[in-house]
Parts: structure tokens; sequence; C-alpha cells
């Protein structure tokens, strides 16, 4: 199951999207977000898979890996259906003891699992076509105007690079620590969710002193390579916008003013 998750891990692939600079396709993935968000309807939905169905194939990102990483939140999509199905009011179709599956509520519950599986393919191609070092460089970009109002723009933009690149690590680590910990009888399987939350807390000290021992070999590492933050700091390759970013940022756009018109017309 931990090596199902996608998040914050990079596919290197020759293509349009991984070509593209990494400012836009952040934006692009906030727009994206938003145009989620406003959705109303089925019908919009079409704007979305139809943008999200081209970047996935412009992207060379096999279907399949960006489906691997929905499994570990299989049970997230789950809950999100199951309160939607039941919490809904309205045309009672079928009654399970004290709660009604109404038509209004599988509506909604489609609705919004689809929206959150969505979402979730949709942000983490950000991940999968976009490096650490331009994701850092990106979001530094980015944050820039705000260093006028003393906004650490570097350092934040370092500590969340940091993070997303680290989650793959931490995530190994962790198979390797329930392995080790099953060959010695462990069980983290068997039982129902207060029992399995309850075998976890022997995976999570070796886990947690493990985070830290990395954090501190690579807080030594950067201090002996004289790392200072961003002042003075020069890069081998400046962050440069070409057409096929400005193109790919207004097709963006034009999605979320397709919902916008759909939504308030």
């Amino acid at each position: 199951m931990l090596r199902d998750i996608t998040i914050g891990q990079y596919y290197p692939a020759a293509s349009a999207i991984h070509r593209l600079d990494p400012r836009v396709k952040i934006l692009s993935t906030f727009v994206y977000m938003i145009a989620l968000f406003v959705v109303k309807n089925f019908v919009d939905y079409t704007y979305i898979l139809v943008f999200l169905g081209a970047s996935i194939f412009l992207s060379k990102v096999p279907f399949s890996y960006m489906i691997k990483g929905l499994k570990p939140l299989f049970l997230i999509i789950t809950l999100t259906f199951g309160i939607n199905i039941f919490m809904t009011k309205g045309e009672v179709l079928y009654q399970l003891g004290p709660l009604d599956i109404t038509k209004e509520g599988i509506s909604q519950a489609v609705f919004m699992a689809t929206r959150l599986i969505l979402l979730i393919i949709g942000t983490s191609l950000l991940t999968l076509t976009t490096s650490p070092i331009n994701l850092t460089d990106g979001i530094e970009k980015l944050l820039n105007p705000f260093k006028k109002v003393g906004v650490p723009a570097h350092e934040l933009a370092m500590m969340m690079t940091i993070a997303l690149r680290f989650i793959p690590t931490l995530l190994e680590e962790t198979d390797k620590i329930m392995k080790a910990q099953m060959a010695r009888g462990a069980d983290f399987e068997s039982g129902n969710i207060l029992k399995r939350a309850k075998s976890l807390v022997p995976l999570l000290v070796p886990l947690f002193i493990s985070a830290f021992r990395r954090a501190d070999e690579l807080a030594m590492a950067m201090e002996a390579r004289c790392y200072r933050g961003g002042e003075n700091r020069t890069r081998m390759r400046e962050l440069s916008l070409h057409t096929r970013d400005f193109i790919a940022f207004i097709v963006t756009i034009f999605v979320l003013v397709a919902v916008l018109v759909n939504r308030f017309a």
C-alpha cells in the first residue's frame, strides 16, 4: 500500500508538460483546483475531464501510474461517498436501518467522490512532472514579490520542496520498518480499526527517530556546503517563459471561464 503513494514523486519523461515553466504549472494547478470547486453539476465535469485527460496524455505519465496513487486514499474516498449518501436529505429510495439512502444522496455522493478523485490526480500531476529543483525555483519566484513585506521566499520554497521530496523516502523507510517488525511477529493487518491503530505505535517511534536523524544529516550537509539561503545565490539555469507556457496557462484559464459561465449563465 505504501508503495502506491505517488505524492512527492517525480516521473522523468521528455514531454510537453515536463518542459513547461514550473511557475506556470503551479499557477495552472491552483486555477484547476478553483475550477474544480466551482463546478456545480456533472456536465461541467466534462471540461475538467477533457483538460485533465489531455494533460495526462501530453505528460507521458502512464494512466495506471496515476490511478495507483488513489489506492492509499481509497478509505477517504469511500468515507466521503458514505457521508454524502447517508446525510443528504431527499427522495428516499432505500432504508438501511435508521439511515436513508436518497436519490439526491446518491447524486451528491458520486459528485463529491468524483471531485476528490480529480483533485488528487490533478494535483499529483504537478509533482510527477516537475523536478524538486524546478519546483523550488518556481515557488521562490512566485513568492519573490512578498519579500517586500518580510516573507522569506527562498526559505519557504526550500522547506516545501524538502517536505515533498522526503515523502517517498519516509514511506520507503516505513515499509522497511514494517517488514522488520512483521519478521519479529508484529501484526498490522488483522483486527478492527482500533487494534490496527494500536499496533502502529511500535512503528512510529523508530520512524520518528529515523526522520529526525535524516533531518540532522541534511542540515549538516547543507552547512558543510556553506549554504546560506537565497541571498546572492546564482543558478545554472534561469527560469524563462516561452510561447508554450503562455498557451498552456491560457488554456487553463479558458477551462475556468467555461466552468464559471456554465455555473452563472
